[in-house]
């Protein structure tokens, strides 16, 4: 069978970027199978304000890639057996990829990976569409599209279940989800445990970072108002910096903490960065957080659950982050494990690659 990615665009500052390089060498060398990548052309850079692509222009790249899958079917190019992975299952090109398999009677598999959408409340598509019908009606169709659903975390499977399992949504059709189609599987991001190897070891100094969108869901006003609170370290809104990705790696080798007061997060990439580089990490408990963060690196939800919750609990968190920067080589070997739980349960592709070479 031949592996057709059909993948999202790069943003230079983020991890699709990388994706677009690393991932069909992994997806080749993990099922040795022919893999292509089916590619929407230039990327816009400037994403829409708070989001993780430019809204306009993702729709642009989609419609190119649609244009060459049909030009593929129309050829003959695409075999039975033939296996398709979105790498954001957020596309609705999914729909006319069943609709021209279906009615040209070509047997093929489609998988996608699920980052986000409408049915979480927090994301951009939550916060400005809602529960919209045609959203989520469009969501719906495109999960059952894919013969196989990947999620990186439990946590956002049951989101995605909460909403979709809802029968008292006017808004849904309330027909039976096929979990099925439900895959937990790591992203696949092996790359990242050696391609970080050169900002390892770095000298550290006191220097925090906020490395997250600046978004409503991520409370970059807990990260400000902290760093009035601890005049004595150096707080970073990475974003802020619009550093390059080589900038920001050696600014997190830097550093001896990131931080996290998000409302909205299926997996969190950018912690695992750090404790890559030994960077400890503050996440609340809360999110995918709860199931991948070790006690000693979580801390009490209510703690940030929104600004005035964080004024009751601001000694709290100041100590928090007091202890791990004059402390921090007493978190060196509890940081080593959970970079362990991570690497082998999070950020490895090898469930994903399963279903993929199973079809």
């Amino acid at each position: 069978m031949t592996i057709y990615i059909v993948d999202i665009e790069a943003v230079d500052t983020r991890y699709t970027k990388q994706w677009k390089e690393y991932l069909p060498k992994q997806l080749k060398r993990a099922t040795n199978n022919d893999v292509e990548v089916i590619s929407g052309g230039e990327t816009p850079q400037a994403t829409t304000p708070g989001a993780f692509l430019n809204f306009g222009g993702t729709n642009i790249y989609k419609s190119k890639q649609l244009e060459k899958i049909g030009e593929m079917f129309c050829n003959g190019t695409v075999k039975n057996g033939d296996y398709f992975l979105y790498t954001d299952a957020w596309n609705p090109t999914v729909v006319q990829l069943r609709y021209m398999a279906e009615l040209l009677g070509v047997d093929i598999s489609i998988g996608g990976l699920w980052h986000a959408g409408s049915y979480d409340p927090q994301d951009f598509l939550g916060r400005l569409i809602g529960n919209k019908p045609w959203v989520r009606n469009a969501e719906r169709a495109m999960f059952d599209c894919y013969n196989h659903n990947f999620f990186a975390t439990q946590f956002h499977i049951d989101l995605f279940l909460q909403t979709f399992k809802n029968k008292d949504d006017p808004n849904l059709d309330n027909r039976h989800v096929n979990e099925d189609k439900i895959v937990r599987a790591g992203w696949p991001m092996e790359y990242l445990a050696t391609s970080l190897d050169s900002y390892k070891n770095m000298p550290k100094e006191d220097i925090i970072l906020f490395p997250h969108r600046i978004a409503p869901e991520k409370q970059v006003d807990i990260f400000k108002d902290l760093a009035t609170a601890l005049p004595q370290y150096e707080f970073i809104v990475c974003q802020e910096k619009q550093l390059t990705k080589n900038e920001y790696h050696n600014l997190l080798g830097r550093a001896k903490m990131v931080f996290s007061a998000n409302l909205q997060e299926t997996l969190g990439i950018s912690w695992y960065e750090g404790l890559l580089v030994d960077t400890i990490p503050m996440v609340p408990d809360r999110l995918s957080y709860s199931e991948m963060a070790n006690p000693e690196f979580k801390y009490p939800s209510i703690w940030t659950k929104n600004f005035d919750q964080y004024k009751k609990f601001k000694s709290e968190v100041v100590n928090k982050i007091t202890d791990y920067i004059e402390n921090y080589n007493d978190y060196k070997i509890p940081m080593d494990k959970q970079l362990y739980n991570l690497k082998k349960s999070f950020f490895s592709g090898d469930e994903l690659y399963k279903a993929v070479s199973n079809g």
